[in-house]
């Protein structure tokens, strides 16, 4: 039996520079990867925090998506924004926080774009399928679901991946299930292990935190990956014939 084949969607926490971003592009395109990651908006627990490039950044991930023919992927957080960034990017992330907002979800419902819904921080298996089906009933069946991991007592890892959410989704749902590795571990060292377990669970996608400077990124510097470092990890992927 052949190892199940997965997709990967990689890049930076968040769109810093077009120059940053292009560089990811121009890797994505040599392995012949076809999504691209970035938050233009981010939803940061302390409102000192880098809140993201907004508009900009949309703009700058559309740029690079086109130049090396990607599919992109970009956090949405406001109904406000749907008219623009629906035509700039292909895969509306709905974020963990915005789990709950039936508002933003019913509004999605209404769009063409792929839409990716991250599971809450505390959401209950049950919790995330309802979710998903607000989008559904208003006329938007292409949906992603991904498991990011949830809040535990656990301190090891920044949350904990729920393997068990994948391999349910997988039984009860078609839709396509995502894994967000970066997200879930806050840390690299297990990266690869995590990302074969995943993958046996039933993943479709993973999606991995890729920057140019990780020591110099502006948010979740420890969590993303150097390019060295997902270039080996792409190569050990590829040994093992999961891509």
């Amino acid at each position: 039996m052949s190892p199940k084949k997965v997709e990967l969607i990689i890049g930076p926490c968040a769109v810093e520079s077009y120059e940053q971003m292009e560089k990811i592009g121009k890797i994505l395109s040599f392995y012949q990867i076809r999504y691209l990651r970035a938050g233009a908006y981010k939803p940061r627990t302390s409102p000192k925090s880098f809140q993201g490039m907004g508009k900009e950044g949309i703009e700058i991930i559309h740029e690079v998506a086109q130049k090396y023919n990607l599919l992109s992927v970009s956090e949405i957080m406001d109904v406000r924004d749907i008219d623009f960034m629906k035509d700039k990017i292909d895969i509306l992330q709905v974020g963990s926080r915005n789990m709950y907002n039936y508002t933003l979800l019913k509004e999605l419902g209404k769009v063409d774009n792929t839409i990716l819904l991250k599971r809450g921080l505390s959401a209950t298996f049950e919790e995330f399928i309802e979710a998903s089906e607000y989008i559904n009933v208003n006329g938007n069946n292409n949906i992603w679901l991904c498991e990011r991991g949830i809040r535990t007592m656990e301190g090891a890892t920044r949350n904990t991946l729920d393997l068990s959410c994948v391999a349910l989704l997988k039984q009860v749902i078609s839709y396509s299930v995502v894994v967000d590795l970066s997200h879930s571990l806050g840390r690299k060292d297990i990266i690869l292990p995590m990302a074969c377990a995943a993958i046996a669970a039933g993943a479709d996608e993973l999606m991995v935190e890729v920057h140019p400077t990780p020591e110099k990124a502006l948010s979740d510097s420890q969590q993303q990956l150097s390019i060295t470092e997902f270039c080996q990890l792409y190569e050990k992927l590829e040994e093992e014939k999961y891509l």
